[in-house]
C-alpha cells in the first residue's frame, strides 16, 4: 500500500482485516467533520439533517482503485488515502456547485481490500476533511457512510446540498446570444496526470511539474463560484469533470444550442502548460480542451448580465444544431468516457 500501516502492540503494521466494523469506525468518525445541518449524526441506521429551504440537491460519485486512481504510478509516485479523500470530496462539492448551490453533508461509502493498512483508510478520512475545510465548504460534514470487504478499494460519496431559496441553474438554459464562461482552471490537473503516468522522474519537469500534479491528486473546484453566478442569472451551468468540449456537448444539448469557443481565449489556459507540454510531445491546448478534472464550471450568461468576476468569457451560444465548435469550426467531442476510454 501508499503509506506506513498503523502498527500494533508488537510493532507490525496492522490491516482492515484485523479488526472489527466498529473498531475500524471508532478510528475513522473523530477525524471527521459534522455538519451545521446535522440533527442526528453517526451511530444509528440513518442519520437526520435539516433541509433549509425545504428542498435538498444530492449527487454522487465513485473512484474505483485502477480505473479513477492508481496506488502507484509507472515513475514510482504513490498516491496516498489523503490524496484520494481529498479528491472525493472535492468532485462531490463541485457538483453541488455546479447546481448554485452549496454542501451541507456527506455519506462515504468505503469498500477496502482486508490487506488495506489502517492508516490508508485513517489517512483518507483526514483528507476528506482537510477538503471540506480547505475548500470552503462551510458548515458540511460528514454524518455517516457504510464499510465493506472487496477485490479493489472502492470511495462513494453522496452529497447533499441547499439552494438557499435560489433556483437550480440547470445545463438546459442557455440560449442564442448568450456568453460562454469558465470559472476555475483548465488543463491543470490533465498535466499531473501526463507527469504521473510518464516514466521519468518528477523532477525533470521542476516546480510547475508538482503544481500540476496537485491539481490532479487535490483538485481546488471555485466553490464560491456556483452560488455567486446563480445570483448574477447564469442560465446555464455545470462542472467540468470529463473535459470542456465533452461538457460544453452536454449543455449544447440539454440546451439545444450551439456553443462556439474561442481558441484565444482559452490560450491563457494553455499558456501556464507549454513547459510540461513541450517535454511530453503533447499539444498544451488538448489539455484545456480535453482535461476536465480541474473541476471547474462552465456556464452561460444572459448578454445583459456582467460576467462576475470568478468567471472568464471563452465563447458564444449560436442557433442551430447541438454542437460544439472551435473558432466555428467543428471539433470532436474529446474527454473522458468511462466506458469508452
Amino acid at each position: 500500500m501508499s503509506i506506513d500501516a498503523t502498527e500494533s502492540a508488537s510493532g507490525q503494521e496492522r490491516y482492515v482485516g484485523e479488526l472489527n466494523e466498529g473498531e475500524l469506525l471508532a478510528r475513522i468518525f473523530p477525524l471527521l467533520p459534522l455538519p451545521d445541518a446535522t440533527l442526528l449524526g453517526p451511530g444509528d441506521d440513518a442519520a437526520i439533517i435539516t433541509a433549509p429551504d425545504g428542498r435538498t440537491v444530492i449527487s454522487m460519485d465513485t473512484l474505483v482503485e485502477d480505473h479513477d486512481f492508481r496506488l502507484l504510478r509507472p515513475n514510482g509516485h504513490r498516491t496516498t488515502g489523503y490524496d484520494v479523500g481529498w479528491n472525493s470530496a472535492a468532485q462531490n462539492l463541485s457538483d453541488i456547485n455546479a447546481m448554485g448551490g452549496t454542501a451541507t453533508s456527506l455519506v462515504v461509502s468505503l469498500t477496502l481490500p482486508p490487506r488495506t493498512p489502517v492508516a490508508w483508510v485513517e489517512d483518507c478520512a483526514r483528507g476528506l476533511a482537510a477538503a471540506i475545510e480547505g475548500l470552503g465548504a462551510i458548515g458540511c460534514g460528514v454524518v455517516g457512510g457504510d464499510l465493506g470487504a472487496g477485490a479493489q478499494l472502492v470511495v462513494t460519496a453522496a452529497v447533499t446540498g441547499t439552494l438557499d431559496g435560489r433556483a437550480p441553474v440547470l445545463r438546459s438554459g442557455a440560449r442564442a446570444g448568450h456568453t460562454v464562461a469558465v470559472a476555475g482552471t483548465l488543463g491543470r490537473a490533465a498535466a499531473g496526470l501526463a507527469i504521473l503516468e510518464d516514466g521519468r522522474p518528477l523532477t525533470d519537469f521542476g516546480p510547475d511539474g508538482e503544481q500540476f500534479i496537485a491539481a490532479q491528486l487535490r483538485p481546488q473546484p471555485p466553490l464560491a463560484a456556483g452560488p455567486v453566478a446563480a445570483l448574477a442569472g447564469a442560465s446555464a451551468m455545470l462542472d467540468i469533470s470529463d473535459g470542456l468540449l465533452r461538457d460544453a456537448g452536454r449543455i449544447a444539448t440539454a440546451s439545444g444550442v450551439g456553443l462556439d469557443l474561442d481558441p484565444g481565449a482559452l490560450q491563457q489556459y494553455a499558456d501556464p502548460l507549454e513547459g510540461a507540454a513541450a517535454l511530453l510531445g503533447v499539444d498544451a491546448l488538448d489539455w484545456v480542451l480535453a482535461g476536465g478534472e480541474d473541476h471547474g464550471l462552465l456556464a452561460t450568461f444572459p448578454p445583459d448580465r456582467p460576467l462576475p468576476p470568478e468567471f472568464t468569457a471563452v465563447g458564444s451560444v449560436k442557433p442551430g444544431r447541438p454542437l460544439v465548435t472551435l473558432a466555428s469550426r467543428a471539433t470532436a467531442l474529446r474527454g473522458w468516457d468511462h466506458f469508452a476510454d
